[in-house]
Formats: structure tokens, C-alpha cells, sequence
């Protein structure tokens, strides 16, 4: 890059350069060990930028399907609100299964997205096998891929909402990726510029820190929000910038 206004050519370093160093200065890292060692100083900093978290909640596998659904393009707020009018409009998941799409469009209308959301939902239930009422107990059952693959077998579970219910119903250490993160894996150079949801849910799997898909989850998202923002992003004031390939120079310490 050119650093203006001098025109002097300078090196802008990148994560896999951070990593690098921090690796202890021996023999020289393959790629992908480096953004594995990115990955770790993230996590470590990350942690002492954001303090302890909160216990972790628990919900029942079909609960957490539904809320993350229900998340998609809308806020937190506005997913609990929806969830909760879901749930007193139809107390338990059969009455939903069996209800008129337009009953669940007004129960869920906060959340945005209604008559897509509304279908989809109904359809999941549908789906299940249960002769009373829906459950997805029987992940608690299955491996990790296998009850990824159950999840993202339904119309509308991807990747990371499939992850999302392995995570937070089910303990699994599995890392869902949403836009805050994707954007600061690429960011960072943890990952490619490029790359797609799909591709980079396989590939954090070798990059995450074994136990640590929960906390490294939870604490990118909060950075995504309020520092790592899609445009305008807060360099000077991000926790990551000394390792980040995207801070502005003069953000860096």
C-alpha cells in the first residue's frame, strides 16, 4: 500500500503475520496453523476485553430452532418478543403445527419476515415425526454430524442455524457463524476475503480452539455490533486491531 501523503511504501501486516509472531519465533507455520494461532490470540483477547459471561441458558432442541429462525434479519428484541406471542398464542408445538399459517404471521409479526418465517416453521413441525407433540429430543442421540445433517435436512436450517441449536440447546462445542462473524473472520484474514457461509462453516472447524466455540461465538458477536460494524468500523477502539489485517494503520498500537 501507499502511505499518504509521502507516497513511502509500507508493509501493511497482515493476521497470518500477527500469528506468525506470536507463535514464539520458531520453525515457520503452514497457513493454516497460523490462522489456527490467529484464532487463539482472538480468542484470548476477546476475553480480556469482554470478562466473564454470562451462565450458559438451556431450552429445549425445537425452542432454539424456532428462536433462531425467528432471529434471521431482526433483532434480539424483537425475537423474544415474537417467541413469547408465539408461545402464548399456541402453548404447546402441536397447536402450532395444526394452526392456519396466518394465525402464526400475527403471533410472530414483530420478528419481520412473517409470512416467510410463519411457513417455514409449520413446515419443520410438520415434518417431525412425533404423534403428539413435536420434539427434536432425539438429537440428544446423535453425533455432531449427524444431528447437523437431521437439522439442515429441513427447508430453511442451514449451517448455522442448524449449529446454533447444537450450541446453545445441546452443549455441542460447535461454532455458528453469522454475518457479524464472517465479516470479522475476513477481516482478521482468519479466513478468505471471499469465502461463503457454507465454505467457512467447514472450515472453522480446524481454527477454533477445542471448548471455545461458545464464548469465541458470543464475544464476535458483541464486537460485530458495537466495533466491527459493516461500514464505518471502530478500529481504534477494537480490542483485535494489533492483529486484525483490515485496521486502518494508525488505528494499530
Amino acid at each position: 500500500m501507499i502511505d499518504e501523503p509521502s507516497g513511502r511504501r509500507t508493509h501493511r501486516r497482515t493476521g497470518h503475520d500477527t500469528a506468525s509472531e506470536t507463535s514464539g519465533g520458531g520453525a515457520a507455520l503452514t497457513e493454516g496453523d497460523a490462522r489456527a494461532a490467529l484464532m487463539r490470540e482472538v480468542d484470548r483477547l476477546l476475553e480480556a476485553h469482554f470478562g466473564p459471561l454470562d451462565p450458559r441458558p438451556s431450552a429445549p432442541p425445537l425452542d432454539v430452532l424456532v428462536q433462531t429462525i425467528l432471529s434471521q434479519n431482526t433483532t434480539d428484541t424483537n425475537t423474544r418478543r415474537a417467541f413469547r406471542n408465539l408461545r402464548a398464542a399456541f402453548p404447546t408445538w402441536s397447536l402450532v403445527r395444526d394452526a392456519p399459517a396466518s394465525a402464526i404471521e400475527d403471533a410472530i409479526r414483530s420478528a419481520g419476515l412473517a409470512r416467510t418465517k410463519a411457513p417455514r416453521i409449520r413446515r419443520i413441525l410438520r415434518a417431525l415425526d412425533a404423534a403428539g407433540d413435536p420434539t427434536l429430543a432425539s438429537l440428544s442421540q446423535m453425533g455432531d454430524g449427524a444431528a447437523l445433517a437431521y437439522l439442515e435436512s429441513f427447508t430453511g436450517v442451514g449451517p448455522k442455524t442448524a449449529r446454533c441449536v447444537l450450541l446453545f440447546a445441546l452443549g455441542r462445542d460447535v461454532f455458528p457463524i453469522d454475518t457479524h462473524i464472517l465479516r470479522i473472520l475476513r477481516r482478521l484474514g482468519a479466513l478468505p476475503p471471499d469465502v461463503g457461509a457454507a465454505r467457512a462453516h467447514r472450515e472453522v472447524v480446524a481454527l477454533v480452539p477445542r471448548g471455545r466455540a461458545y464464548a469465541l461465538h458470543l464475544r464476535l458477536i458483541a464486537l460485530g455490533r458495537r466495533v466491527c460494524r459493516p461500514a464505518k468500523p471502530s478500529c481504534g477502539e477494537c480490542p483485535l486491531r494489533a492483529a486484525c489485517a483490515h485496521a486502518k494503520p494508525d488505528a494499530r498500537p
